[in-house]
């Protein structure tokens, strides 16, 4: 017997293209408070229900999971109360459906939670924040088994993964997209348009309600410095010149990502030539990776916390690399804004190669300020994000990178013959 289920919810005409969607891939970009949530969260209810195949799993991706349960979990409870026989787990914000469906919120600060599942369909809700090696190596496997659908999400943050996927959309196949600028959807009343622009600088009102990719990242403490980079045409292909030494900086993670710049001192240039980063592997991984690469290394720069022992083995990791071949150098303990300020005065020196380091480029863009919701104003602390692992290790370059290297100087020959 077919029983008629009725979802209290009325789909705003300006989200019917996204419901109406036949490609498997989406990408929707839109103002805030645009009702992007609600449209999407309701498109995974949906889905499931009319599912028809064994166990269907749908999942919903935000930052973090605390946004998952702030953002999503009070609309996932709310129109699924009158489904008959839906049952809801709050604990691990899922939702079971009659028909053997389930509907699961996550956060992407733990994406490992998703690794071995299968997955039908999947939200990715704020993309541009979203840690991106969670959709690359965890998700998009996850829906091969049964040729799943992905739709991301989200308000621009400045040319990154977001904006890449935007723009890659648009001339890939089976891919929708749709943008929905404030200015086009007439959702929020021009009085309040006008008032948020009068508090709001014209970056911030271009990302957050015009949709606007080439906007910096609200908050950004590099963004502009990174846009004059690329206006100076500092971000090309930086070949590796031979004979000069390699330098290593490292923000090393413990169950999280360890990242790594190798950069080469050229006179008052720095060439950012190589960016390394991946997580869930030990450093050993990391010391055959700069092996196999064949560079002659000169100084490896650690943060201080490398120096602390480590409970299972009792060794620190700087023991670890220097069995490893590694000699490293630790750098004192110092303040992070400091830190950042010596970003900022090295980065007018760096030519980044925009074949290898575009992960890392991204990280250094997308680097803020932590928003403090309640007062209206920027922490003074940075936001711990996926941008993090990148952005601490170029801080760690620019405190301990030698002001000149020896190879620059000038070869003297010995003249004298040995008889």
């Amino acid at each position: 017997m077919q029983v008629e289920i009725t979802i209290p919810y009325k789909p705003r005409p300006q989200f019917r293209p996204l419901h109406d969607r036949t490609e498997r891939w989406g990408i929707c970009v839109a103002h805030r408070r645009a009702g992007k949530t609600v449209a999407c969260v309701n498109d995974l209810i949906r889905a499931a229900l009319l599912h028809t195949g064994k166990d269907p799993r749908f999942a919903y991706v935000a930052p973090t999971f605390a946004q998952a349960k702030d953002v999503a979990w009070n609309y996932l409870v709310e129109f699924t109360l009158g489904i008959p026989g839906a049952t809801r787990h709050e604990t691990e914000l899922r939702v079971d459906l009659p028909n053997g469906s389930r509907v699961r919120l996550y956060g992407s600060d733990n994406y490992d939670r998703l690794r071995g599942v299968y997955l039908d369909g999947i939200v990715m809700d704020e993309y541009g924040d979203v840690e991106p090696r969670a959709w690359s190596e965890v998700i998009r496997p996850a829906l091969s088994d049964r040729k799943g659908w992905a739709i991301f999400i989200g308000t621009p943050r400045g040319r990154n993964h977001f904006a890449d996927l935007w723009d890659q959309a648009a001339t890939t196949p089976d891919w929708f997209r749709l943008r929905l600028p404030a200015s086009e959807t007439g959702i929020l009343p021009q009085d309040e348009l006008t008032d948020a622009r009068r508090a709001m600088t014209q970056e911030q009102y271009d990302s957050e309600y015009e949709c606007s990719f080439s906007a910096p990242v609200v908050g950004s403490y590099y963004g502009l410095d990174i846009d004059q980079a690329e206006a100076q045409k500092r971000i090309i292909r930086v070949p590796v010149e031979r004979g000069i030494k390699v330098h290593t900086a490292w923000d090393l993670g413990i169950g999280d990502s360890t990242a790594i710049w190798l950069v080469q001192l050229v006179g008052r240039e720095v060439h950012v030539i190589d960016y390394i980063e991946n997580a869930g592997v030990g450093l050993d991984w990391y010391a055959k990776e700069l092996q196999t690469r064949g560079h002659i290394y000169g100084s490896h720069i650690l943060p201080h916390d490398a120096e602390a022992r480590e409970l299972g083995t009792g060794k620190t990791r700087v023991e670890v690399l220097t069995a490893l071949g590694i000699r490293a150098t630790v750098l004192p303990a110092m303040n992070v804004q400091d830190g950042i300020n010596a970003v900022r005065m090295l980065l007018p020196r760096c030519w980044f190669n925009a074949d290898t380091c575009k992960a890392g480029i991204d990280a250094l863009r997308h680097y803020r300020r932590e928003w403090d919701a309640k007062k209206k104003v920027f922490k003074p602390n940075p936001l711990h994000d996926w941008s993090s692992h990148g952005s601490d290790a170029f801080r760690y370059l620019a405190q301990g990178l030698p002001r000149t290297d020896e190879t620059q100087k000038p070869l003297v020959y010995n003249t004298k013959w040995i008889v």
